[in-house]
Protein backbone atom coordinates (compact mmCIF):
# COMPACT_ATOMS: atom_id res chain seq x y z
CA UNK A 1 0.00 0.00 0.00
CA UNK A 2 0.89 3.65 -0.27
CA UNK A 3 1.28 3.59 3.46
CA UNK A 4 3.00 5.32 6.28
CA UNK A 5 4.30 2.17 7.98
CA UNK A 6 4.39 2.59 11.72
CA UNK A 7 2.45 1.38 14.70
CA UNK A 8 -0.56 3.52 13.85
CA UNK A 9 -1.35 1.30 10.85
CA UNK A 10 -2.04 4.14 8.38
CA UNK A 11 -3.20 2.99 4.93
CA UNK A 12 -3.40 5.92 2.53
CA UNK A 13 -3.89 6.03 -1.22
CA UNK A 14 -5.06 8.48 -3.88
CA UNK A 15 -7.59 6.54 -5.90
CA UNK A 16 -6.87 8.49 -9.10
CA UNK A 17 -3.35 7.06 -9.24
CA UNK A 18 -2.43 4.24 -11.65
CA UNK A 19 -2.79 0.67 -10.45
CA UNK A 20 0.35 -0.98 -9.08
CA UNK A 21 -0.70 -4.52 -10.01
CA UNK A 22 -3.59 -6.66 -11.24
CA UNK A 23 -4.78 -10.08 -10.11
CA UNK A 24 -7.49 -12.64 -10.67
CA UNK A 25 -9.63 -14.08 -7.89
CA UNK A 26 -7.88 -17.45 -7.67
CA UNK A 27 -9.98 -18.29 -4.59
CA UNK A 28 -13.32 -17.85 -6.38
CA UNK A 29 -12.89 -20.31 -9.26
CA UNK A 30 -13.22 -23.76 -7.66
CA UNK A 31 -14.65 -25.04 -4.39
CA UNK A 32 -14.64 -28.58 -3.03
CA UNK A 33 -17.30 -31.00 -1.83
CA UNK A 34 -17.33 -34.53 -0.44
CA UNK A 35 -18.63 -37.05 -2.94
CA UNK A 36 -20.87 -37.13 -5.98
CA UNK A 37 -23.79 -38.94 -4.36
CA UNK A 38 -24.07 -36.26 -1.67
CA UNK A 39 -24.67 -33.80 -4.50
CA UNK A 40 -28.01 -35.46 -5.23
CA UNK A 41 -29.34 -34.13 -1.91
CA UNK A 42 -31.59 -31.07 -1.86
CA UNK A 43 -29.63 -29.43 0.99
CA UNK A 44 -26.28 -29.91 -0.81
CA UNK A 45 -27.69 -28.25 -3.91
CA UNK A 46 -29.20 -25.39 -1.91
CA UNK A 47 -25.86 -24.81 -0.20
CA UNK A 48 -24.03 -24.79 -3.54
CA UNK A 49 -26.46 -22.26 -4.96
CA UNK A 50 -25.92 -19.97 -1.96
CA UNK A 51 -22.11 -20.00 -2.12
CA UNK A 52 -22.20 -19.61 -5.90
CA UNK A 53 -24.40 -16.51 -5.77
CA UNK A 54 -22.63 -14.90 -2.79
CA UNK A 55 -18.99 -16.00 -3.14
CA UNK A 56 -18.80 -16.41 -6.91
CA UNK A 57 -17.51 -19.99 -7.11
CA UNK A 58 -17.61 -21.17 -10.74
CA UNK A 59 -16.63 -24.85 -10.44
CA UNK A 60 -17.12 -27.59 -7.87
CA UNK A 61 -14.90 -30.65 -7.41
CA UNK A 62 -15.79 -33.81 -5.50
CA UNK A 63 -14.81 -37.46 -5.07
CA UNK A 64 -16.75 -40.56 -5.95
CA UNK A 65 -17.93 -39.93 -9.51
CA UNK A 66 -17.45 -43.65 -10.23
CA UNK A 67 -18.25 -44.91 -6.75
CA UNK A 68 -20.72 -47.79 -6.71
CA UNK A 69 -23.48 -45.61 -5.25
CA UNK A 70 -23.59 -43.67 -8.54
CA UNK A 71 -24.45 -46.93 -10.37
CA UNK A 72 -22.43 -46.04 -13.46
CA UNK A 73 -21.34 -49.51 -14.57
CA UNK A 74 -23.06 -52.91 -14.59
CA UNK A 75 -22.41 -56.26 -16.21
CA UNK A 76 -25.08 -57.71 -18.49
CA UNK A 77 -24.44 -61.00 -20.31
CA UNK A 78 -20.72 -60.66 -19.69
CA UNK A 79 -20.53 -57.12 -21.10
CA UNK A 80 -20.14 -53.79 -19.34
CA UNK A 81 -23.14 -51.51 -19.60
CA UNK A 82 -23.03 -47.84 -18.54
CA UNK A 83 -25.76 -45.86 -16.82
CA UNK A 84 -25.24 -42.12 -16.36
CA UNK A 85 -28.63 -41.15 -14.95
CA UNK A 86 -27.37 -40.23 -11.46
CA UNK A 87 -24.48 -38.24 -12.92
CA UNK A 88 -26.90 -36.52 -15.30
CA UNK A 89 -29.17 -35.50 -12.42
CA UNK A 90 -26.22 -34.03 -10.50
CA UNK A 91 -24.57 -32.24 -13.42
CA UNK A 92 -27.90 -30.88 -14.69
CA UNK A 93 -28.59 -29.35 -11.28
CA UNK A 94 -25.11 -27.82 -11.07
CA UNK A 95 -25.13 -26.40 -14.59
CA UNK A 96 -28.65 -25.02 -14.17
CA UNK A 97 -27.43 -22.89 -11.25
CA UNK A 98 -24.33 -21.74 -13.18
CA UNK A 99 -21.70 -24.03 -11.62
CA UNK A 100 -19.49 -26.25 -13.79
CA UNK A 101 -17.85 -29.53 -12.79
CA UNK A 102 -14.15 -29.80 -12.08
CA UNK A 103 -14.21 -33.52 -12.81
CA UNK A 104 -12.23 -35.91 -10.62
CA UNK A 105 -12.13 -39.39 -12.17
CA UNK A 106 -12.43 -41.85 -9.25
CA UNK A 107 -13.01 -44.05 -7.28
CA UNK A 108 -12.74 -47.38 -9.07
CA UNK A 109 -16.05 -49.22 -9.54
CA UNK A 110 -15.80 -52.55 -7.72
CA UNK A 111 -16.76 -54.36 -10.93
CA UNK A 112 -13.43 -53.47 -12.56
CA UNK A 113 -11.21 -53.01 -9.46
CA UNK A 114 -8.19 -55.20 -8.77
CA UNK A 115 -9.31 -55.71 -5.18
CA UNK A 116 -11.78 -54.46 -2.61
CA UNK A 117 -9.74 -52.05 -0.49
CA UNK A 118 -12.02 -49.29 0.67
CA UNK A 119 -12.01 -46.04 2.61
CA UNK A 120 -14.75 -44.35 4.68
CA UNK A 121 -18.01 -45.89 5.83
CA UNK A 122 -19.38 -45.56 2.31
CA UNK A 123 -16.50 -47.75 1.06
CA UNK A 124 -14.76 -45.75 -1.63
CA UNK A 125 -12.55 -48.19 -3.52
CA UNK A 126 -8.99 -46.88 -3.91
CA UNK A 127 -7.86 -49.89 -5.91
CA UNK A 128 -6.48 -49.46 -9.45
CA UNK A 129 -8.55 -51.07 -12.22
CA UNK A 130 -7.91 -54.70 -13.15
CA UNK A 131 -7.39 -53.77 -16.78
CA UNK A 132 -6.50 -50.32 -18.02
CA UNK A 133 -8.56 -50.78 -21.17
CA UNK A 134 -11.66 -51.22 -18.99
CA UNK A 135 -10.90 -47.93 -17.26
CA UNK A 136 -10.17 -46.25 -20.59
CA UNK A 137 -13.50 -47.44 -22.02
CA UNK A 138 -15.33 -46.12 -18.95
CA UNK A 139 -13.69 -42.68 -19.13
CA UNK A 140 -14.20 -42.42 -22.88
CA UNK A 141 -17.86 -43.41 -22.64
CA UNK A 142 -18.44 -40.92 -19.83
CA UNK A 143 -16.90 -37.94 -21.61
CA UNK A 144 -18.56 -38.88 -24.90
CA UNK A 145 -21.90 -38.94 -23.06
CA UNK A 146 -21.24 -35.45 -21.67
CA UNK A 147 -20.33 -34.09 -25.10
CA UNK A 148 -23.56 -35.44 -26.57
CA UNK A 149 -25.65 -34.19 -23.65
CA UNK A 150 -24.13 -30.75 -23.04
CA UNK A 151 -22.28 -29.96 -26.27
CA UNK A 152 -18.57 -29.90 -27.03
CA UNK A 153 -18.14 -26.17 -26.44
CA UNK A 154 -19.53 -26.52 -22.91
CA UNK A 155 -17.44 -29.58 -22.04
CA UNK A 156 -14.31 -27.79 -23.29
CA UNK A 157 -14.75 -25.36 -20.38
CA UNK A 158 -14.48 -28.19 -17.83
CA UNK A 159 -11.40 -29.72 -16.22
CA UNK A 160 -10.60 -33.43 -15.93
CA UNK A 161 -8.37 -34.56 -13.05
CA UNK A 162 -7.06 -38.11 -12.82
CA UNK A 163 -7.88 -39.52 -9.36
CA UNK A 164 -7.24 -37.94 -5.95
CA UNK A 165 -4.36 -38.11 -3.44
CA UNK A 166 -2.55 -41.06 -4.91
CA UNK A 167 0.57 -41.38 -2.72
CA UNK A 168 1.33 -45.02 -1.88
CA UNK A 169 3.25 -46.61 1.01
CA UNK A 170 5.49 -49.66 1.13
CA UNK A 171 7.37 -51.09 4.09
CA UNK A 172 10.57 -53.07 3.58
CA UNK A 173 9.88 -56.68 2.73
CA UNK A 174 6.99 -55.73 0.45
CA UNK A 175 4.35 -55.19 3.13
CA UNK A 176 1.94 -52.55 1.94
CA UNK A 177 0.67 -50.09 4.50
CA UNK A 178 -1.96 -47.38 4.48
CA UNK A 179 -0.65 -44.21 2.88
CA UNK A 180 -1.87 -42.28 5.85
CA UNK A 181 -3.54 -43.93 8.84
CA UNK A 182 -5.59 -40.88 9.79
CA UNK A 183 -9.15 -42.14 9.28
CA UNK A 184 -10.40 -39.60 6.77
CA UNK A 185 -7.38 -39.57 4.45
CA UNK A 186 -6.07 -43.10 3.94
CA UNK A 187 -6.35 -45.42 0.97
CA UNK A 188 -7.44 -43.01 -1.72
CA UNK A 189 -5.16 -45.00 -4.02
CA UNK A 190 -3.67 -48.36 -3.10
CA UNK A 191 -1.38 -48.62 -6.09
CA UNK A 192 2.18 -47.45 -6.65
CA UNK A 193 3.47 -44.33 -8.35
CA UNK A 194 4.09 -46.22 -11.59
CA UNK A 195 0.56 -47.63 -11.46
CA UNK A 196 -0.81 -44.12 -11.14
CA UNK A 197 1.29 -42.92 -14.05
CA UNK A 198 -0.10 -45.73 -16.20
CA UNK A 199 -3.60 -44.75 -15.09
CA UNK A 200 -2.94 -41.13 -16.03
CA UNK A 201 -1.65 -42.15 -19.44
CA UNK A 202 -4.73 -44.17 -20.30
CA UNK A 203 -7.01 -41.44 -18.88
CA UNK A 204 -5.49 -38.56 -20.82
CA UNK A 205 -5.46 -40.58 -24.02
CA UNK A 206 -9.10 -41.61 -23.59
CA UNK A 207 -10.19 -38.00 -23.12
CA UNK A 208 -8.01 -36.51 -25.84
CA UNK A 209 -9.18 -39.10 -28.37
CA UNK A 210 -12.57 -37.42 -28.17
CA UNK A 211 -11.26 -33.86 -28.41
CA UNK A 212 -7.71 -32.58 -28.08
CA UNK A 213 -8.89 -29.32 -26.51
CA UNK A 214 -10.33 -31.01 -23.41
CA UNK A 215 -8.19 -30.18 -20.37
CA UNK A 216 -6.65 -33.05 -18.40
CA UNK A 217 -4.18 -32.95 -15.51
CA UNK A 218 -2.78 -34.40 -12.29
CA UNK A 219 -1.15 -35.82 -10.21
CA UNK A 220 -3.55 -34.62 -7.47
CA UNK A 221 -1.14 -35.59 -4.69
CA UNK A 222 -1.73 -34.75 -1.04
CA UNK A 223 0.16 -32.34 1.17
CA UNK A 224 3.80 -31.28 0.88
CA UNK A 225 6.73 -33.09 2.52
CA UNK A 226 10.23 -31.92 3.53
CA UNK A 227 12.16 -35.09 2.60
CA UNK A 228 12.58 -38.01 0.20
CA UNK A 229 9.87 -40.33 1.49
CA UNK A 230 7.97 -40.23 -1.83
CA UNK A 231 10.96 -40.38 -4.16
CA UNK A 232 10.47 -44.06 -4.93
CA UNK A 233 7.54 -46.04 -6.29
CA UNK A 234 6.07 -46.33 -2.77
CA UNK A 235 6.37 -44.14 0.30
CA UNK A 236 9.38 -45.11 2.40
CA UNK A 237 8.47 -45.83 6.03
CA UNK A 238 11.78 -47.47 6.94
CA UNK A 239 12.63 -44.67 9.37
CA UNK A 240 9.35 -45.35 11.18
CA UNK A 241 10.34 -48.98 11.67
CA UNK A 242 13.71 -47.90 13.03
CA UNK A 243 12.01 -45.65 15.55
CA UNK A 244 9.69 -48.41 16.66
CA UNK A 245 12.58 -50.82 17.23
CA UNK A 246 15.46 -48.62 18.35
CA UNK A 247 15.20 -45.52 20.47
CA UNK A 248 18.20 -43.94 18.86
CA UNK A 249 18.36 -40.22 18.21
CA UNK A 250 21.59 -40.75 16.28
CA UNK A 251 19.97 -43.14 13.79
CA UNK A 252 16.98 -40.89 13.57
CA UNK A 253 19.03 -37.83 12.74
CA UNK A 254 20.61 -39.62 9.77
CA UNK A 255 17.30 -40.67 8.24
CA UNK A 256 16.46 -39.22 4.86
CA UNK A 257 12.71 -39.45 5.38
CA UNK A 258 10.20 -37.96 7.82
CA UNK A 259 12.46 -35.03 8.62
CA UNK A 260 9.54 -33.24 10.20
CA UNK A 261 9.90 -35.70 13.10
CA UNK A 262 13.52 -34.69 13.58
CA UNK A 263 13.24 -30.95 14.18
CA UNK A 264 11.43 -28.63 16.53
CA UNK A 265 10.93 -25.95 13.88
CA UNK A 266 9.27 -27.60 10.89
CA UNK A 267 9.41 -24.32 8.97
CA UNK A 268 13.19 -24.63 8.85
CA UNK A 269 12.73 -27.51 6.38
CA UNK A 270 12.37 -27.35 2.61
CA UNK A 271 8.83 -28.44 1.80
CA UNK A 272 7.94 -29.68 -1.66
CA UNK A 273 4.95 -31.15 -3.48
CA UNK A 274 4.74 -34.92 -3.85
CA UNK A 275 5.61 -36.34 -7.29
CA UNK A 276 4.91 -33.12 -9.24
CA UNK A 277 8.37 -32.62 -10.70
CA UNK A 278 8.86 -36.33 -11.43
CA UNK A 279 5.34 -36.58 -12.89
CA UNK A 280 5.99 -33.78 -15.37
CA UNK A 281 9.29 -35.29 -16.48
CA UNK A 282 7.70 -38.73 -16.86
CA UNK A 283 4.81 -37.35 -18.92
CA UNK A 284 7.28 -35.54 -21.15
CA UNK A 285 9.25 -38.76 -21.68
CA UNK A 286 6.00 -40.39 -22.81
CA UNK A 287 4.94 -37.35 -24.87
CA UNK A 288 1.71 -37.07 -22.89
CA UNK A 289 -0.31 -33.85 -22.57
CA UNK A 290 -0.51 -32.11 -19.19
CA UNK A 291 -2.93 -29.20 -19.33
CA UNK A 292 -2.79 -28.49 -15.62
CA UNK A 293 -0.90 -29.52 -12.50
CA UNK A 294 -2.81 -30.25 -9.29
CA UNK A 295 -1.82 -30.90 -5.68
CA UNK A 296 -3.08 -30.16 -2.16
CA UNK A 297 -0.97 -27.74 -0.07
CA UNK A 298 -2.52 -28.10 3.38
CA UNK A 299 -0.37 -26.05 5.82
CA UNK A 300 0.28 -28.99 8.17
CA UNK A 301 2.88 -31.73 8.57
CA UNK A 302 0.54 -34.68 9.29
CA UNK A 303 3.51 -36.90 10.11
CA UNK A 304 3.39 -40.17 11.98
CA UNK A 305 4.73 -40.08 15.49
CA UNK A 306 6.50 -43.10 16.96
CA UNK A 307 3.23 -44.65 18.08
CA UNK A 308 1.74 -44.51 14.61
CA UNK A 309 -0.38 -41.44 15.40
CA UNK A 310 -0.41 -38.14 13.58
CA UNK A 311 1.81 -35.43 15.04
CA UNK A 312 -0.59 -32.87 13.54
CA UNK A 313 1.60 -29.81 13.63
CA UNK A 314 0.74 -26.69 11.66
CA UNK A 315 3.25 -24.79 9.58
CA UNK A 316 4.05 -21.10 9.51
CA UNK A 317 1.88 -18.30 8.17
CA UNK A 318 3.85 -18.16 4.93
CA UNK A 319 3.57 -21.90 4.27
CA UNK A 320 0.82 -21.67 1.66
CA UNK A 321 2.23 -18.69 -0.31
CA UNK A 322 5.67 -20.33 -0.21
CA UNK A 323 4.27 -23.67 -1.35
CA UNK A 324 2.37 -22.04 -4.20
CA UNK A 325 5.44 -20.13 -5.32
CA UNK A 326 7.43 -23.37 -5.27
CA UNK A 327 4.89 -25.18 -7.45
CA UNK A 328 4.90 -22.24 -9.83
CA UNK A 329 8.71 -22.45 -10.16
CA UNK A 330 8.56 -26.20 -10.79
CA UNK A 331 5.99 -25.78 -13.55
CA UNK A 332 7.80 -22.81 -15.10
CA UNK A 333 11.03 -24.83 -15.31
CA UNK A 334 9.31 -28.00 -16.55
CA UNK A 335 8.60 -29.17 -20.11
CA UNK A 336 5.06 -27.80 -19.54
CA UNK A 337 5.70 -24.16 -18.56
CA UNK A 338 2.26 -23.01 -19.74
CA UNK A 339 0.34 -25.63 -17.75
CA UNK A 340 -2.27 -24.16 -15.43
CA UNK A 341 -1.86 -24.73 -11.69
CA UNK A 342 -4.89 -25.83 -9.69
CA UNK A 343 -4.65 -26.47 -5.95
CA UNK A 344 -7.72 -28.68 -5.89
CA UNK A 345 -7.94 -28.89 -2.09
CA UNK A 346 -6.89 -26.37 0.54
CA UNK A 347 -7.95 -25.48 4.07
CA UNK A 348 -6.34 -24.66 7.41
CA UNK A 349 -6.13 -28.41 8.09
CA UNK A 350 -7.15 -31.69 6.40
CA UNK A 351 -9.43 -32.80 9.23
CA UNK A 352 -13.23 -32.73 9.14
CA UNK A 353 -13.25 -32.64 12.94
CA UNK A 354 -11.06 -29.57 13.48
CA UNK A 355 -13.14 -27.11 15.48
CA UNK A 356 -10.98 -24.24 14.23
CA UNK A 357 -12.99 -24.47 10.98
CA UNK A 358 -16.06 -23.08 12.78
CA UNK A 359 -14.38 -20.05 14.34
CA UNK A 360 -13.50 -16.49 13.29
CA UNK A 361 -9.67 -16.98 13.27
CA UNK A 362 -9.88 -19.29 10.26
CA UNK A 363 -11.77 -16.58 8.35
CA UNK A 364 -9.00 -14.09 9.06
CA UNK A 365 -6.42 -16.71 8.12
CA UNK A 366 -8.18 -17.29 4.79
CA UNK A 367 -8.18 -13.58 3.96
CA UNK A 368 -4.55 -13.15 4.93
CA UNK A 369 -3.40 -16.21 2.99
CA UNK A 370 -5.36 -15.43 -0.17
CA UNK A 371 -4.07 -11.85 -0.25
CA UNK A 372 -0.52 -13.14 0.25
CA UNK A 373 -0.93 -15.58 -2.66
CA UNK A 374 -1.97 -13.29 -5.50
CA UNK A 375 -0.87 -14.26 -9.02
CA UNK A 376 0.87 -17.47 -7.94
CA UNK A 377 -1.59 -20.09 -9.22
CA UNK A 378 -4.76 -20.27 -11.28
CA UNK A 379 -7.04 -21.64 -8.57
CA UNK A 380 -7.08 -22.50 -4.88
CA UNK A 381 -10.09 -24.69 -4.11
CA UNK A 382 -11.33 -24.37 -0.55
CA UNK A 383 -12.23 -27.73 0.97
CA UNK A 384 -15.30 -27.65 1.29
CA UNK A 385 -18.40 -25.47 0.79
CA UNK A 386 -20.73 -27.59 2.97
CA UNK A 387 -20.82 -29.86 6.00
CA UNK A 388 -22.94 -32.26 3.95
CA UNK A 389 -19.77 -34.34 4.00
CA UNK A 390 -19.70 -37.93 5.15
CA UNK A 391 -16.12 -39.19 5.15
CA UNK A 392 -16.37 -39.67 8.91
CA UNK A 393 -20.13 -39.98 8.89
CA UNK A 394 -22.55 -37.29 9.95
CA UNK A 395 -21.21 -34.71 12.38
CA UNK A 396 -22.31 -35.32 15.95
CA UNK A 397 -23.46 -31.72 16.43
CA UNK A 398 -24.41 -28.73 14.27
CA UNK A 399 -20.89 -27.32 14.71
CA UNK A 400 -18.41 -30.19 14.88
CA UNK A 401 -15.36 -28.77 13.09
CA UNK A 402 -16.55 -29.77 9.63
CA UNK A 403 -14.78 -28.46 6.55
CA UNK A 404 -17.78 -26.55 5.22
CA UNK A 405 -18.33 -22.85 4.74
CA UNK A 406 -21.91 -23.75 5.69
CA UNK A 407 -22.91 -26.23 8.36
CA UNK A 408 -25.34 -29.09 7.79
CA UNK A 409 -28.32 -26.78 8.35
CA UNK A 410 -26.95 -24.29 5.81
CA UNK A 411 -25.84 -21.79 8.47
CA UNK A 412 -22.82 -19.76 7.30
CA UNK A 413 -19.63 -19.93 9.34
CA UNK A 414 -17.19 -17.00 9.51
CA UNK A 415 -15.12 -18.56 6.70
CA UNK A 416 -18.12 -18.05 4.40
CA UNK A 417 -17.83 -14.30 4.94
CA UNK A 418 -14.11 -14.40 4.17
CA UNK A 419 -14.84 -15.66 0.67
CA UNK A 420 -17.92 -13.47 0.25
CA UNK A 421 -15.94 -10.32 1.02
CA UNK A 422 -12.90 -11.38 -1.00
CA UNK A 423 -15.17 -11.93 -4.01
CA UNK A 424 -16.21 -8.26 -3.89
CA UNK A 425 -12.69 -6.92 -4.31
CA UNK A 426 -11.65 -5.37 -7.60
CA UNK A 427 -8.80 -6.76 -9.68
CA UNK A 428 -6.60 -3.64 -9.77
CA UNK A 429 -4.32 -3.19 -6.77
CA UNK A 430 -3.94 0.37 -5.52
CA UNK A 431 -2.24 -0.54 -2.25
CA UNK A 432 -1.29 -3.73 -0.45
CA UNK A 433 0.24 -4.89 2.81
CA UNK A 434 0.35 -8.68 3.17
CA UNK A 435 0.12 -8.39 6.95
CA UNK A 436 -2.69 -5.85 7.10
CA UNK A 437 -4.85 -5.54 4.00
CA UNK A 438 -5.43 -4.38 0.43
CA UNK A 439 -7.05 -1.53 -1.52
CA UNK A 440 -8.46 -2.36 -4.98
CA UNK A 441 -10.40 -0.85 -7.86
CA UNK A 442 -12.84 -2.72 -10.10
CA UNK A 443 -13.68 -2.30 -13.79
CA UNK A 444 -16.36 0.28 -12.92
CA UNK A 445 -13.81 2.38 -11.05
CA UNK A 446 -15.29 1.56 -7.64
CA UNK A 447 -12.92 1.26 -4.69
CA UNK A 448 -12.88 -1.56 -2.14
CA UNK A 449 -10.57 -2.35 0.74
CA UNK A 450 -10.09 -5.04 3.35
CA UNK A 451 -8.13 -4.54 6.55
CA UNK A 452 -7.49 -7.47 8.89
CA UNK A 453 -5.87 -8.14 12.24
CA UNK A 454 -4.13 -11.50 12.51
CA UNK A 455 -2.29 -11.28 15.86
CA UNK A 456 1.44 -10.84 15.34
CA UNK A 457 2.20 -13.32 18.10
CA UNK A 458 0.60 -16.17 16.15
CA UNK A 459 3.25 -17.24 13.65
CA UNK A 460 1.38 -20.23 12.22
CA UNK A 461 -1.94 -21.04 10.65
CA UNK A 462 -4.66 -21.41 13.32
CA UNK A 463 -3.49 -24.08 15.78
CA UNK A 464 -5.41 -27.33 15.42
CA UNK A 465 -8.42 -28.12 17.57
CA UNK A 466 -9.10 -31.69 16.54
CA UNK A 467 -12.19 -32.87 18.43
CA UNK A 468 -11.41 -30.08 20.90
CA UNK A 469 -13.84 -27.12 20.77
CA UNK A 470 -12.29 -25.59 23.90
CA UNK A 471 -8.92 -25.24 22.16
CA UNK A 472 -10.57 -23.41 19.28
CA UNK A 473 -12.34 -21.08 21.72
CA UNK A 474 -9.10 -20.40 23.61
CA UNK A 475 -7.53 -19.01 20.44
CA UNK A 476 -10.08 -16.19 20.42
CA UNK A 477 -8.40 -14.75 23.51
CA UNK A 478 -4.96 -14.48 21.91
CA UNK A 479 -3.72 -11.04 20.87
CA UNK A 480 -4.44 -7.39 21.62
CA UNK A 481 -6.37 -4.68 19.74
CA UNK A 482 -4.54 -2.71 17.05
CA UNK A 483 -5.33 0.64 15.47
CA UNK A 484 -5.90 0.93 11.73
CA UNK A 485 -6.56 4.07 9.71
CA UNK A 486 -7.74 3.99 6.11
CA UNK A 487 -7.47 7.20 4.06
CA UNK A 488 -8.77 7.35 0.49
CA UNK A 489 -8.15 10.56 -1.46
CA UNK A 490 -9.35 11.95 -4.81
CA UNK A 491 -12.79 10.40 -4.49
CA UNK A 492 -15.90 12.10 -5.86
CA UNK A 493 -17.13 14.30 -2.99
CA UNK A 494 -19.85 12.60 -0.98
CA UNK A 495 -19.04 9.10 -2.26
CA UNK A 496 -20.85 6.51 -0.15
CA UNK A 497 -19.23 3.37 1.26
CA UNK A 498 -20.59 0.28 2.98
CA UNK A 499 -18.46 -0.97 5.87
CA UNK A 500 -18.70 -4.58 7.10
CA UNK A 501 -16.93 -5.86 10.19
CA UNK A 502 -16.31 -9.42 11.38
CA UNK A 503 -14.91 -9.99 14.87
CA UNK A 504 -15.22 -12.54 17.68
CA UNK A 505 -18.55 -12.24 19.45
CA UNK A 506 -20.07 -9.97 16.81
CA UNK A 507 -22.65 -10.62 14.09
CA UNK A 508 -21.50 -13.42 11.80
CA UNK A 509 -19.65 -15.23 14.60
CA UNK A 510 -22.25 -17.96 14.74
CA UNK A 511 -20.15 -20.35 16.82
CA UNK A 512 -20.12 -17.88 19.72
CA UNK A 513 -23.89 -17.47 19.38
CA UNK A 514 -24.22 -21.26 19.40
CA UNK A 515 -22.13 -21.46 22.59
CA UNK A 516 -24.42 -18.91 24.24
CA UNK A 517 -27.26 -21.36 23.64
CA UNK A 518 -25.34 -24.05 25.51
CA UNK A 519 -24.00 -25.80 22.38
CA UNK A 520 -27.05 -28.03 21.88
CA UNK A 521 -26.54 -31.28 19.98
CA UNK A 522 -29.71 -30.59 18.00
CA UNK A 523 -31.29 -27.34 16.81
CA UNK A 524 -35.00 -26.60 16.82
CA UNK A 525 -36.51 -25.07 13.71
CA UNK A 526 -36.93 -21.60 15.23
CA UNK A 527 -33.43 -21.68 16.70
CA UNK A 528 -32.07 -22.67 13.30
CA UNK A 529 -33.80 -19.68 11.68
CA UNK A 530 -32.46 -17.32 14.35
CA UNK A 531 -28.89 -18.60 14.01
CA UNK A 532 -29.14 -18.42 10.22
CA UNK A 533 -30.24 -14.79 10.41
CA UNK A 534 -27.44 -13.97 12.87
CA UNK A 535 -24.82 -15.80 10.82
CA UNK A 536 -25.71 -14.09 7.53
CA UNK A 537 -25.26 -10.56 8.90
CA UNK A 538 -22.07 -8.75 9.83
CA UNK A 539 -21.70 -5.48 11.71
CA UNK A 540 -22.62 -2.97 8.95
CA UNK A 541 -22.38 0.83 8.78
CA UNK A 542 -22.16 3.49 6.06
CA UNK A 543 -19.74 6.39 5.65
CA UNK A 544 -19.14 9.11 3.05
CA UNK A 545 -16.21 10.99 1.59
CA UNK A 546 -16.07 14.64 2.61
CA UNK A 547 -16.50 17.66 0.33
CA UNK A 548 -12.82 17.39 -0.64
CA UNK A 549 -13.22 13.80 -1.79
CA UNK A 550 -11.39 12.31 1.19
CA UNK A 551 -12.61 9.34 3.18
CA UNK A 552 -11.10 8.60 6.58
CA UNK A 553 -11.90 5.46 8.56
CA UNK A 554 -10.21 4.90 11.92
CA UNK A 555 -10.65 1.52 13.60
CA UNK A 556 -9.43 -0.10 16.77
CA UNK A 557 -9.51 -3.65 15.54
CA UNK A 558 -9.76 -6.52 18.00
CA UNK A 559 -7.55 -9.54 17.36
CA UNK A 560 -8.99 -11.91 14.77
CA UNK A 561 -11.03 -9.26 13.00
CA UNK A 562 -11.49 -7.73 9.60
CA UNK A 563 -13.05 -4.56 8.23
CA UNK A 564 -14.20 -4.44 4.60
CA UNK A 565 -15.04 -1.18 2.82
CA UNK A 566 -16.94 -1.07 -0.49
CA UNK A 567 -17.75 2.01 -2.54
CA UNK A 568 -21.39 2.13 -3.61
CA UNK A 569 -22.52 3.12 -7.09
CA UNK A 570 -23.71 6.70 -7.26
CA UNK A 571 -27.42 7.07 -7.88
CA UNK A 572 -28.12 8.33 -11.39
Amino acid sequence: MNTNPGAAGLFQVSVDKPKIDTFEHCWAQVVGAGRANEGLRADWQAHLKLVHTTCGFKYVRFHGLYHDDMHVIHEVDGKHVYNFQYIDALFDAMLDMGVRPFVEFGFCPSLIATEVDTVFWWKGNGSPPKQLDQWSDLVRATVDHWIKRYGLEEVRTWYFECWNEVSGVLLSGGERRLRNPQPNLHQFFTGSRSQYYALYECTVKAVKQLDAALRVGGPATSNFVPDTRFDQDWEDYEVQKQLEKVNSAEKFSKAETHRNLQVEDIDSLHWRPVWVEHFLQWCYSRQLPVDFVSCHPYPTDWALDTSGNMSKRVRGLQATPDDLAHVRRIVAQSPYPSAEIHLTEWSSSPSSRDHAHDEVPVAIYIVRTMLASLNLVDTIAYWTFTDVFEEEGCGVSPFHGGFGLLNLQGIPKPAFHAFRLLSRLGTEVLGRDENAGIITRNSDGLISAIMFHYPAGVKTSPPPAYNDPEAAEDLLRVGSPEKRKLVLKALPPGSSFRVERLYPGGPGDVKTAYRRLGSPSSLGRQTTRELLDYAMRLDVSYIQADRNGELVLEEEMPPWSLTAVFQLKAES
